[in-house]
């Protein structure tokens, strides 16, 4: 037993409450009490200094791609991607997984979702800027929208594999 005391620095409660406290603490509570990061390896930490993403900063990446046509231009998309931009992709080291068309409206008449495969995130970015300004992109593109734009707006998501999918691409 304690014979003099003390009060706490952090808390100001009386040390001898507190040890007392402390012996009649259900070892239940005191380990809901701490923070998760307390039983995680040092290696979890090292990514959490780091911003705490989880994704990996090189290695292959993926993209999932979301095309929102305009009203009745959808199969001139499909065409614009069928006749030239793959093709186009593949030169910018672009990898195409798979594409696809939504079988349920609203979706249907006016979705195209798509897949592609990249290095790394970096390799991404230098992609889609060599694809951008590509003449013969543009070109395509220019012709494909004569008669007005084909795409309302495009949603792009990042993704990596997690440890337990089917290796892609």
């Amino acid at each position: 037993m304690l014979s003099h005391s003390y009060v706490c620095f952090f808390c100001g409660e009386n040390q001898r409450s507190a040890l007392i406290k402390f012996r009649l603490m259900k070892r239940r509570t005191l380990l809901q009490g701490l923070p998760i990061a307390t039983f995680l390896p040092a290696c979890f930490w090292a990514s959490a200094q780091d911003g705490g993403s989880a994704a990996p900063t090189s290695g292959p990446v993926f993209e999932l791609r979301v095309y929102h046509a305009l009203p009745g231009k959808l199969p001139d998309l499909l065409a614009r991607f069928r006749d030239h931009t793959d093709k186009l992709f593949e030169r910018h080291g672009i990898k195409s997984v798979a594409y696809w068309t939504p079988v349920d409206e609203p979706q249907k008449s006016d979705t195209l979702i798509y897949i592609l495969r990249h290095p790394s995130r970096e390799a991404a970015a230098a992609n889609w800027k060599s694809f951008q300004d590509d003449p013969e992109w543009q070109s395509v593109k220019d012709k494909s929208e004569a008669n007005g734009k084909l795409v309302e707006k495009i949603d792009s998501t990042y993704m990596a594999l997690t440890d337990f999918s089917r290796r892609l691409g």
